[in-house]
């Protein structure tokens, strides 16, 4: 699974316009470089997808950057589906992209299903960008790929994959011992007889059990997830032993399974830790005074007092909502207290854990996720000192002039300016009862126009998502902190718009 190796005539920049030729599309590609028999030989190295996507898949590996957005066009033009686009765009970056670590040029992988959902979540005018985008940014991140070593994801060894009644346990046995190829010939048959929950089930606490990557793991796990139920659940396996592969990935460290390493302390402990826990937590009160509680603990306590503090409010019957209200506001909160790379995972990874504490049918395993949020915010917290002095559930709205409140283009416009000025102005536009859905909209759509990092997808994403997920009592702060990363409205827009524009116009 790890083996580099150089795809020099699997990566053939003439060779993939003509992979999709059929039927009535011959006119189209009558003007296109003719592809030699070794130009379109399969690279017997690499895993191979099914005939009906895999001529999708080496286009977008085989086309030149600057050239990608325009031979996609053409084919949307021509009859292909979003949902085959997005299948092909998962599947390129799964086979090409090294997912260790999880994060860096892997977020061509990783925003995938951040872009999806800002697509379905957009006026049908705009659907297009944010997957084309996407396109370009996994042009990016192969050749820094290739510039790297080339990984490629090879075929699995078929003659160790463990008989199917014994996968299961195989997969966790090797991940718990995080013994790589064991977990790779495992997840294989696993994938080929195992539901789609069944394995998500798995997934969700390996994604969650250690720190390393920032939160990258857990984001994984959701994303991939979320982008198989839109793409088909039969393009599982080669994601999913990605997501394997990326899981165990331990960033230098002696083998978790024989070392006591800090990455995997929270976890070690919330698995004692849960057990504690009344039996019928799910069913408590909502409780504005225990959110602020969690709240002011996540400020200076470390990841265990955090997590007795869950704990004990959990069994004074509080709302695990009530909860959640906190871990997402203290999110926003660090985010506005340090704006930066490592406050954005905060909020992306709460994000990540939080979509998997609702799709898990596992008390044990809800629990460990709840708990291992609280316990991760203050890794992310980093040094008090260097932070500023804000809080969320203080700061004022804006003054309302008399004329009317604070208007979409000024708030946006103030963002590039004066982010915290935005983030009480976005307070006073919600307070005043103006519509957090246009908002959202405007939101989402300056990430199309001004985005030019992956980042700029997921954080958008997940924020905008998770206002809904939020108490009515604290989701309006919570959206008013997201401008201290959302994109403002100033700068130029980016130059993949007007390519796609251009792509997929008659």
């Amino acid at each position: 699974m790890s083996r580099l190796h150089t795809r020099r005539q699997f990566i053939r920049t003439a060779s993939a316009t003509s992979a999709l030729v059929a039927g009535g599309e011959l006119a189209f590609f009558s003007g296109l470089p003719r592809v030699s028999a070794k130009d379109a030989a399969l690279d017997t190295k690499a895993i191979h997808f099914s005939d009906a996507i895999d001529p999708l898949i080496r286009l977008l590996e085989n086309t030149p950057r600057d050239r990608l957005l325009e031979e996609v066009g053409g084919r949307v033009r021509n009859g292909l589906s979003y949902q085959q686009l997005l299948a092909a765009l998962l599947l390129a970056g799964v086979r090409n992209i090294q997912p260790r670590p999880v994060g860096f040029k892997f977020h061509a992988v990783l925003v995938v299903n951040s872009a999806h959902l800002a697509s379905i979540a957009s006026p049908e005018a705009d659907r297009w960008l944010p997957i084309f985008w996407a396109l370009d940014q996994f042009k990016s991140s192969q050749a820094q790929d290739e510039r790297e070593g080339d990984w490629t994801m090879s075929p699995a060894n078929e003659l160790k994959l463990p008989p199917s009644h014994k996968a299961r346990q195989a997969f966790i046995e090797a991940m718990d011992n995080w013994d790589e190829p064991a977990a790779d010939s495992a997840i294989t048959a696993l994938a080929r007889t195992a539901g789609a929950n069944e394995l998500f089930e798995l997934f969700c606490r390996y994604g969650a059990r250690d720190f390393r990557d920032i939160g990258h793991k857990a984001i994984y796990v959701a994303n991939s997830w979320r982008t198989l139920q839109a793409i088909g659940w039969q393009h599982c396996e080669p994601v999913l032993r990605s997501l394997a592969y990326g899981l165990l990935d331990r960033r230098g460290d002696s083998n978790p399974a024989k070392s006591d390493q800090p990455a995997d302390r929270p976890w070690r402990r919330n698995a004692e830790l849960a057990k504690k826990i009344r039996a019928d937590w799910p069913h408590g009160k909502p409780d504005r005074a225990a959110t602020r509680e969690v709240l002011d603990t996540l400020r200076t306590a470390n990841a265990d007092e955090a997590c007795d503090k869950v704990v004990e409010l959990l069994n004074r019957e509080v709302a695990p909502q009530s909860i959640w209200d906190a871990l997402f506001d203290a999110a926003g909160e660090l985010l506005m207290r340090r704006p930066g790379i490592v406050s954005l995972h905060a909020v992306t990874s709460t994000n990540a854990l939080h979509f998997a504490f609702q799709q898990s049918a596992n008390d044990e395993t809800r629990r460990l996720l709840l708990l291992q949020n609280a316990a991760f915010l203050p890794l992310f917290r980093g040094d008090l000192n260097a932070a500023k002095d804000l809080r969320i559930d203080e700061f004022s709205p804006a003054e309302i002039k008399k004329t009317a409140t604070p208007s979409l283009p000024e708030i946006f416009d103030e963002i590039g300016r004066d982010r915290m000025s935005a983030a009480r102005k976005v307070l006073a536009y919600l307070g005043a009862g103006e519509s957090p859905e246009e908002f959202i909209q405007a939101a989402r759509r300056t990430v199309f126009l001004k985005g030019r990092d992956s980042h700029d997808y997921k954080f958008s994403s997940a924020v905008l998502e998770d206002y809904a997920q939020i108490s009515p009592a604290w989701r309006d702060r919570f959206l008013a902190a997201s401008v201290f990363q959302l994109r403002g409205s100033g700068g130029p827009d980016n130059a993949v718009v007007q390519r796609t524009r251009a792509a997929l116009s008659v």
